[in-house]
C-alpha cells in the first residue's frame, strides 16, 4: 500500500493517541469525552 505522507502521518498520530488513552483512568477519559463532545468531535451513533 502506498501512503502519501498526509496518510502517514494521519495514521502515526492516530496510533499515538490510541496507546495514549489506553493509559488514561476512567476519570480522565471522562473529561476527554466530555470535551470532545462539548467540541462536536464525537457523534454517537442513535
Amino acid at each position: 500500500m502506498d501512503f502519501s505522507s498526509d496518510e502517514y502521518r494521519r495514521e502515526e498520530l492516530i496510533l499515538l493517541i490510541e496507546r495514549s488513552v489506553q493509559q488514561l483512568t476512567l476519570q480522565e477519559l471522562e473529561a476527554l469525552y466530555y470535551d470532545m463532545s462539548t467540541k462536536n468531535y464525537i457523534h454517537e451513533a442513535t
